[in-house]
């Protein structure tokens, strides 16, 4: 028996012991290959029937177990042979080394690292990035020579409370493109309870596959950050259900109906008005760091104060999400949100 089926993928990976290793087959006739540390591609015996490409990804931010336990679960049912494969399939863990030590990250926040290749040179989370980058266009090149659809879910929680515990962030599109309500009410469906429409490029994973791959990403928020046991409380059996349905060929068609997103997805839908950068050592952000995303935002309240001058919210129905003043200078602090 193989030590992946024996012991489990995220045991092999937290002991160390999944570097590249020899492909083999499962006995349902799925084609099995550990591409790197920590990433374990599946393929369909009969591939060219599949609907789809589909990568999940987890661990990006090393304390944010309940996704990784998730996608385990996944692995390991596909390799008991209780989900069979009928698309393609990657799973990516992405920052190992920060999973081990139970931190954020090891030495820079990982998803503030992609789409910055050229600059990407020394560096634990830096190297890590751009291998994770290699690994999803090499995946994604074969999606485009089949012209098969391409999935990219990059699975998170956050770092404090929210007001709806899981939500999605839908990057901005290639241009030409526009953000699709179906792709929105699938996910709403797996239990997603409200999606924020990016309106600005950014250096996360899920824009990386949404510019390079012209995969539909999303990231997706299940949830508060735990440590590995403790996720008890979070119930991810619905995102569970969709990813499973994906894995075996199943993707939901739901009706729209409606003239607006929110009333064709089923779920509030928000956009991205501005984002709050720290600039300088001096930023001050006025609200506690600790306040759960999605508080609203009172009219002409002073949110932050910098070198750059105060930040005032101006908008009607406002809300905060991740709300953190102790990040590097020169990155978010905050996204203000509105209705849209």
């Amino acid at each position: 028996m193989h030590p992946f089926v024996e012991q489990g993928f995220l045991a092999q990976t937290l002991a160390g012991k999944t570097g590249i290793t020899l492909p083999f087959c499962l006995p349902g006739g799925a084609h099995v290959q550990v591409m790197d540390e920590g990433i374990i591609r599946f393929e369909p015996r009969e591939p060219e029937l599949r609907q789809l490409d589909l990568v999940i990804s987890c661990g990006v931010h090393g304390n944010e177990t309940a996704p990784v336990e998730l996608v385990d679960r996944l692995i390991t049912r596909i390799l008991d042979g209780e989900l069979r494969v009928r698309n393609r399939v990657l799973f990516v863990m992405g920052n190992v080394e920060a999973l081990c030590a139970g931190e954020r990250f090891i030495e820079e926040d990982m998803n503030r690292l992609f789409c910055r290749a050229p600059e990407n040179d020394d560096g634990h989370e830096r190297r890590r990035a751009t291998m994770l980058e290699m690994h999803l266009l090499r995946f994604f090149g074969r999606s485009v020579a089949d012209t098969v659809a391409r999935y990219h879910y990059d699975l998170h929680t956050a770092i404090h409370g929210s007001l709806i515990e899981k939500f999605a962030i839908y990057p901005l599109q290639r241009a030409g493109r526009p953000f699709q309500a179906v792709e929105m009410a699938r996910l709403a469906q797996a239990g997603v309870e409200a999606f924020l429409l990016q309106s600005t490029t950014s250096t996360t994973f899920s824009y990386f596959s949404t510019r390079y791959c012209d995969a539909t990403a999303f990231t997706i928020e299940l949830g508060s950050a735990k440590p590995f046991g403790q996720n008890g409380g979070t119930d991810l059996s619905k995102m569970e259900g969709y990813l499973a349905g994906l894995i075996e060929g199943e993707l939901p068609q739901p009706e729209l109906t409606g003239e607006n997103y929110a009333a064709q997805v089923g779920s509030p839908v928000f956009r991205v008005s501005r984002e709050v950068i720290k600039h300088s050592a001096n930023f001050r952000l006025m609200i506690d760091g600790k306040t759960d995303n999605f508080t609203p935002l009172p009219q002409g309240m002073l949110l932050a104060e910098d070198c750059a001058g105060p930040v005032v919210v101006t908008e009607a129905g406002a809300r905060i999400i991740f709300p953190n003043p102790d990040v590097a200078v020169g990155q978010r602090a905050g996204l203000i949100i509105v209705p849209a």
